[in-house]
């Protein structure tokens, strides 16, 4: 496979994982309401109900297809949705699909997201003779979508059947996989994330592997769904990021502190522990994996192990939590009613936090990592996670400056923590800058695309630079 052509299927997977944001924001209301409606908290059947409601395989299906055909239309636009819509109930009906004997679940929602979303940048411009003009441009595409899914539905009823019961038991051997399983997903979970492919493999195990029948006769898949419908076997996939993410991770931004030059400390203190603490509250961990992840491959490639290592001894001692967002304290503490053995998983989340913060003092010391704190320049002024919403604008302005200005954007846009950026002259990009303004780590993916790490903030960021980009036109 050619570089050019390895660059643009990367680049199209790095779409589809950066489509699953919408569709995979909706499950921690999903967890919130299923917990908070659950019987040893508020006791609300109606809430926990409400919870489920989101969580069903076929409901899932089509708010993964709904997320995932906006994510790759282009503009974003809304009448992929509808395609998306349109084509799932016609291949849902089509392929003969019920939800007790034969159903994709969340794999159907892929398949039509990604075909109205393909199927929208190819036909919104279309042009129809002048008698069946109203059915021209973005109007085609519901029209077009329901017939590939009407022929990938015959096609559908005829194979899926033979293939129903091969997919089910991978995913269930995957799901019962135990200590093997879990670690080599930890592993490559982790070793996913420089390239923004770990949200193309995470929802594939949280949201479909492994199967739960509840007390109402429902079958539920996925890590997640049948943790929160208290199946005692799930979670496995789940479990083992709570001591990275709570207090691993957080503990080697201490270690950076630690190591970061004398009359620097106090300008990259601030900065540290506002990762540190998004992470231990959140489980959002890309800022802090970023400031080290391309100083240091070893370092990032040992993280990945000791990831793996932790997914699997939570596995192998019978610990079981789940998670609705990430394995930050606010799910620890929602998962805690339900969860198998929660205060051993806290003691080695302290464990693991006391490993990390002296295996990465020892190797930025020894390898002189130019983590922050420790470069020749002076390191940034400011998180830009700490921006009010005041001061977004003028953030949003000097990110335009840094990246050559509208007029060296060909698309751009946001996922949880990156910015997405497609560069007409990639030479204009100046990454020093970005840095000094807050930016954790700025990737470059093939010859025009960059990734630059902002943190949380990165959605609000991009409103504002679009803003900004309108008002210049």
């Amino acid at each position: 496979m050619s570089n050019g052509t390895g660059n643009k299927i990367l680049a199209k997977l790095q779409r589809l994982g950066k489509s699953l944001m919408t569709p995979i924001a909706v499950l921690p209301a999903a967890a919130l309401l299923n917990r908070l409606g659950d019987k040893d908290v508020l006791n609300l059947a109606w809430m926990h109900n409400a919870g489920n409601a989101i969580t069903k395989p076929q409901n899932l299906a089509i708010i993964f297809a709904i997320g995932i055909a906006i994510g790759l239309a282009e503009e974003n636009n809304g009448v992929a949705a509808v395609a998306a819509i349109v084509g799932y109930f016609v291949m849902y009906e089509v392929a003969g699909f019920n939800p007790k004997t034969l159903n994709m679940g969340v794999l159907q929602g892929f398949i039509v997201g990604i075909l109205a979303g393909y199927l929208y940048n190819k036909f919104k411009d279309i042009k129809l003779p002048d008698f069946l003009g109203f059915f021209g441009g973005k109007r085609f595409v519901p029209i077009v979508t329901s017939f590939y899914s009407l022929i990938i539905g015959l096609f559908l009823y005829y194979v899926w059947p033979l293939c129903q019961n091969t997919v089910n038991a991978f995913g269930n051997t995957m799901a019962a996989a135990g200590t093997l399983g879990s670690a080599l997903f930890g592993l490559f979970n982790r070793l996913l994330i420089p390239f923004g492919l770990h949200q193309v493999l995470n929802p594939i195990f949280w949201t479909q592997f492994g199967q739960f029948t509840d007390a109402s006769g429902q079958i539920i898949t996925g890590d997640m769904a049948r943790f929160y419908a208290h199946d005692p076997t799930a979670g496995i996939y789940m479990t083992g990021f709570f001591p990275i993410m709570m207090f691993a991770l957080p503990a080697a931004c201490f270690a950076m502190i630690t190591a970061a030059k004398k009359e620097n400390k106090k300008a990259v203190t601030g900065l540290l522990i506002s990762m540190a603490a998004t992470s231990f509250l959140t489980g959002v961990t890309e800022p802090i994996e970023f400031s080290f992840m391309f100083l240091s491959p070893l370092l990032y490639g040992i993280h990945a192990l000791l990831t793996a290592s932790s997914l699997a001894i939570t596995t192998a001692l019978g610990i079981r939590m789940g998670f609705g967002f990430s394995a930050g304290f606010t799910d620890y503490l929602l998962s805690f009613g339900i969860a198998s053995k929660p205060l051993l998983l806290l003691l080695i989340c302290i464990i693991y936090g006391v490993i990390y913060y002296f295996v990465f003092l020892f190797f930025i010391k020894k390898f002189n990592i130019p983590t922050p704190g420790r470069e020749d320049d002076a390191p940034p002024s400011e998180n830009i996670n700490n921006a009010k919403n005041s001061d977004l604008t003028e953030r949003a302005s000097n990110i335009l400056d840094a990246i050559g200005g509208k007029e060296n954007i060909d698309s751009l846009d946001a996922c949880v923590t990156r910015i997405r950026l497609s560069a007409k002259n990639p030479q204009l990009i100046n990454e020093a800058k970005l840095k000094k303004l807050g930016a954790s780590g700025v990737m470059k993916l093939g010859d025009k695309n960059f990734q630059i790490v902002v943190g949380t903030i990165a959605d609000p960021l991009v409103t504002h630079m679009k803003s900004l980009i309108k008002t210049q036109n």
